[in-house]
C-alpha cells in the first residue's frame, strides 16, 4: 500500500520512526514534509499534500502527525473528498475505516507514545471498509456534504 504522510514540527520525530516502520512493513511512503523539528511547519500546508495524493490515486491512505492531531484533522476535512480523524486508540482504528471509510489518520506526537503509534497505524492500515448498504449511505451523505455528487 502506498500510504502519504506529512507532519507539522511537533510531529516530525513520530513521524520519521514510523516512515521506517511503514518501509519496514512492506509499504511505499510519500514523504510530504517537515523537514526538523525546529523549522516551524503550517499543519495546513502538509495535511493539503497529503490529501492531494490520495485524491489523485497516487496513496490509498495517508497519515499526518501534530502534536495533538486536532489541527491536521481539521484541515484535512477541508479537503473536499477527504474523511480524517483523530485515531489515538486501536477501537477507533479500525473502526474510523470500517464504518466511516476514513482515509487520513491523524495522531498527536504529544499525546501518542511510539509503541502506541506502532499499533494505531498497523490497525488503521489493515482494516477495510464495510461494504454493506448502510456504509455506502454514511459515505454518500459525507460526499454530498462535501458537493461530490455519486
Amino acid at each position: 500500500m502506498t500510504i502519504s504522510v506529512g507532519s507539522d514540527h511537533c510531529g516530525y520525530e513520530l513521524k520519521i520512526k514510523m516512515m521506517e516502520k511503514l518501509k519496514e512493513w512492506g509499504h511505499d511512503v510519500i514523504d510530504n514534509g517537515g523537514s526538523s523539528a525546529e523549522e516551524i511547519v503550517y499543519f495546513p500546508e502538509m495535511a493539503g499534500k497529503v490529501c492531494d495524493h490520495i485524491l489523485q490515486g497516487r496513496a490509498e491512505r495517508g497519515i499526518m502527525f501534530c502534536g495533538t492531531g486536532v489541527g491536521a484533522a481539521i484541515a484535512c476535512n477541508k479537503v473536499a473528498g477527504i474523511r480524517a480523524s483523530i485515531i489515538h486508540d486501536v477501537q477507533c482504528a479500525h473502526q474510523a475505516v470500517e464504518h466511516d471509510a476514513v482515509q487520513v489518520m491523524c495522531i498527536g506526537a504529544k499525546v501518542v507514545g511510539e509503541w502506541l503509534a506502532e499499533d494505531l497505524i498497523r490497525t488503521f492500515l489493515n482494516a477495510k471498509a464495510n461494504q454493506d448498504e448502510w456504509t455506502a449511505k454514511v459515505v454518500r451523505m459525507l460526499d454530498t456534504m462535501d458537493g461530490i455528487v455519486k
